[in-house]
């Protein structure tokens, strides 16, 4: 058979907190931050998402646009093996891929057609910008596998760390508990490379508009500096 080459359009863009890979979460739905799928034209249109509103669950098809230029990898190292085991990328969800698509199930919190359409959603695990291919609306009875095998990743990963804030970044944040919240749930996840997992440092991380500064002693994580981006 002679391979078939395709190519689309982005449907819409996301616009998320997460400026930086680093940041991301390893799978969609461990942090229920908010993020918004902006479509666009000649997407945008409301009859295209008449009936959405019935799900509470979306498929996201969309393109591992940071990393696509830099190709495939036949192997690729799991960040829960510890960044150290090597396997098959077709075992994995690594962003190498021979094409590179992202699957990815949302909540759906919200739909807005006053100005285009935007759909609100929670638990993205998406780059700020990423280009969405298409849209699948989540059906439990088809897509919901209880008997399934997980293989390495067959448990979610648990919160490895405990977030606390030096006293000018929780001064900057007193006004905004649902922001200090979220920052803790994605740092609480350790989310430098697996490679730096179980050392004491200091590292930084973008997060909506702010570079957040952070050291980790032990299974404490302190956030020692917010600085607006």
């Amino acid at each position: 058979m002679s391979a078939v080459a395709w190519s689309g359009q982005a449907i819409g863009f996301i616009r998320s907190p997460y400026r930086e890979k680093f940041a991301i979460p390893r799978q969609p739905g461990l942090v229920r931050l908010p993020a918004v799928l902006e479509l666009v034209p000649p997407y945008d249109r409301a009859e295209a998402v008449r009936g959405l509103e019935g799900f509470s669950h979306l498929w996201l098809i969309f393109l591992f646009h940071a990393t696509a230029a830099q190709g495939w990898k036949p192997t690729v190292r799991p960040p829960r093996l510890g960044g150290n085991a090597r396997l098959g990328v077709f075992a994995t969800r690594s962003t190498f891929r021979p094409n590179p698509l992202g699957l990815s199930v949302v909540e759906l919190a919200g739909i807005r057609c006053e100005r285009g359409v935007s759909l609100d959603l929670l638990g993205a695990d998406l780059l700020d910008g990423t280009p969405v291919l298409d849209i699948k609306p989540y059906l439990p009875y088809a897509d919901a596998i209880p008997e399934a095998r997980a293989g390495f990743a067959s448990e979610p990963p648990a919160a490895r760390l405990q977030v606390e804030f030096a006293a000018e970044p929780a001064s900057v944040l007193q006004p905004q508990p649902q922001l200090r919240d979220w920052l803790s749930q994605v740092l609480a996840l350790d989310p430098r490379p697996a490679y730096r997992a179980g050392r004491d440092g200091c590292f930084a991380v973008q997060l909506f508009d702010y570079d957040v500064h952070c050291e980790v002693h032990g299974e404490r994580l302190r956030v020692l500096e917010l600085r607006s981006r």
